[in-house]
C-alpha cells in the first residue's frame, strides 16, 4: 500500500466559556457549548467533525459528546492521562490522526467543574499503589508533593520565594489586562505575595493555580481544507509536539527516580526542538504550565532558555521572554492548562489581550512534574 504524505495539521477554531467558581451546568453541557463555539467560530458544523480527543480525567467519553452534537460518524477518537500533562499530548492525538490521513475534522476539548465540582483527593487519606507510600504522612493534595520538589529546586540552585513572587506578580499583570481572567481586577504586589497564608511550605496562596469552573475547545483540520473555510481568525499551524516520561516518573510526586532537578520536560525538550527544527530563539512567546509559579523557572531552564539552574536569573532577567501571556493557571483560571493552548492561538492570531509583537512562534507546554508534551503554534505553515 502507498505511504500517505503527511499533512500539517491546523487549528482554525478556538472557544472558551466564561470562567467562573460556579458555571452552573454539568461539564458535558459545557463542553459541547465550548466545541459548538469553537466550530462556529472555524465556520463548520458537528457534521464536518470525524475525529474527538478528550483527557482522560474527562468524564463525558467522545461517543457521549459526539451523540451530544449529532456528530454522524468518529473515525478518530482517543483519550490522553495524566491530568495536566494531558494539554499538548491530547492535541498531539488529533495531529498524528490528522498527518496520517486518519481524520480531516478533529475536536479537542476540555471542560472542568474544578472549583463547584469538588477536590478530587478529599477523602482519600488511605489509597493503593503508589499513593500508599505518601498520603498516610500527609502527601494528600498536588501542592504537598510539589513542595518537596520546590525544597530541593531552592536548595539545589538557591531559588527563593522572591523568586516565585516575581512569576506570581508578571502573571497576574497579564491577568489584569485579560477582561476574561478571574483576577482581572485583582493586583498582586510583592507585599502581597509574601504575607499571603501558607498552603504547602514554601508554597503561599499566590504560588497555587485557581480553582475554577470552565470549557474550552479547539478545532483542527488539515492545511488542505483551509481554502474551503472561512474561519474567525487567521490559522494557527501545529509546527510540532513531543512527548516525554523520564525515568522512574510518578504523577506529582516525581521524587523516586535518581535526579530530583530534572521534570519529564527535560525529556520533552529535546525531542520537541528535533521534530519542529526549531531553536530556543525562534520562539516569540511562551505559554508555561503554571500550576505551581516555580514549574516557570524549571521550564525555561530546560528547555535551554538559559542555563541549568538559571531559571530564576532568566525570570528576573529583561531577557526573558513574554510568558503566560493571558494570565495562565495562576491568575486567568485553571483548567488543566487547556487555557494555554487557546492563548497560543491567539498570540498568533494577533488578538490577545497582551499580545507580543509579530509572533511567528508560540511555545506551549504541559506539566512538568507527570507524563507530559509541548507543542509549538506557528503563524505559517512548515
Amino acid at each position: 500500500m502507498e505511504r500517505r504524505k503527511a499533512r500539517q495539521p491546523v487549528v482554525v477554531g478556538v472557544h472558551a466559556l466564561p470562567y467562573s467558581k460556579n458555571i452552573g451546568m454539568t461539564e458535558r453541557h459545557s463542553g459541547a457549548l465550548a466545541i459548538l463555539g469553537a466550530l462556529a467560530d472555524a465556520g463548520l458544523a458537528a457534521d464536518d467533525v470525524d475525529g474527538i480527543c478528550r483527557y482522560v480525567w474527562q468524564p463525558t467519553t467522545e461517543m457521549e459528546m459526539a451523540r451530544v452534537l449529532g456528530v454522524p460518524n468518529l473515525k478518530w477518537f482517543g483519550a490522553q492521562d495524566y491530568g495536566g500533562g494531558a494539554g499538548p499530548p491530547t492535541v498531539a492525538l488529533a495531529c498524528a490522526a490528522i498527518e496520517l490521513g486518519l481524520a480531516d475534522c478533529v475536536v479537542v476539548w476540555r471542560s472542568r467543574n474544578r472549583s463547584s465540582g469538588g477536590r478530587p483527593w478529599a477523602g482519600q487519606i488511605l489509597a493503593e499503589g503508589q499513593d500508599q507510600f505518601e498520603r498516610p504522612f500527609g502527601i494528600v493534595r498536588p501542592a504537598d508533593g510539589i513542595a518537596l520538589l520546590v525544597r530541593a529546586w531552592m536548595h539545589a540552585w538557591g531559588w527563593t520565594r522572591e523568586d516565585f513572587g516575581r512569576v506570581a506578580i508578571t502573571i497576574r499583570g497579564h491577568a489584569n489586562r485579560n477582561p476574561a481572567a478571574m483576577m482581572h481586577h485583582k493586583p498582586l504586589t510583592m507585599e502581597d505575595y509574601l504575607v499571603s497564608r501558607m498552603i504547602a511550605e514554601p508554597l503561599c496562596l499566590f504560588d497555587n493555580c485557581l480553582e475554577t469552573d470552565g470549557a474550552l475547545a479547539i478545532v483542527l483540520v488539515a492545511e488542505e481544507r483551509l481554502a474551503d473555510l472561512s474561519p474567525g481568525g487567521p490559522p494557527a499551524y501545529v509546527t510540532g509536539y513531543a512527548l516525554g516520561s523520564g525515568p522512574q516518573v510518578y504523577a506529582m510526586t516525581n521524587y523516586y527516580g535518581e535526579d530530583l532537578t530534572r521534570s519529564p520536560n527535560a525529556f520533552v525538550a529535546p525531542e520537541l526542538w528535533r521534530n519542529t527544527g526549531l531553536k530556543p530563539g525562534d520562539i516569540d512567546v511562551v505559554q508555561i504550565y503554571d500550576a505551581f509559579t516555580p514549574q516557570v523557572p524549571l521550564f525555561f531552564q530546560e528547555f535551554g532558555f538559559c542555563g541549568d539552574g538559571e531559571g530564576a536569573a532568566y525570570v528576573r532577567s529583561d531577557d526573558c521572554l513574554t510568558y503566560n501571556t493571558s494570565g495562565g493557571g495562576l491568575s486567568e483560571a485553571y483548567v488543566h492548562g487547556f487555557n494555554l493552548i487557546v492563548e497560543g492561538v491567539r498570540q498568533v492570531r494577533g488578538v490577545s489581550t497582551t499580545q507580543v509583537d509579530d509572533v511567528s512562534h508560540c511555545l506551549v507546554t504541559g506539566g512538568n512534574v507527570v507524563p507530559t508534551g509541548a507543542l509549538v503554534l506557528s503563524r505559517e505553515p512548515w
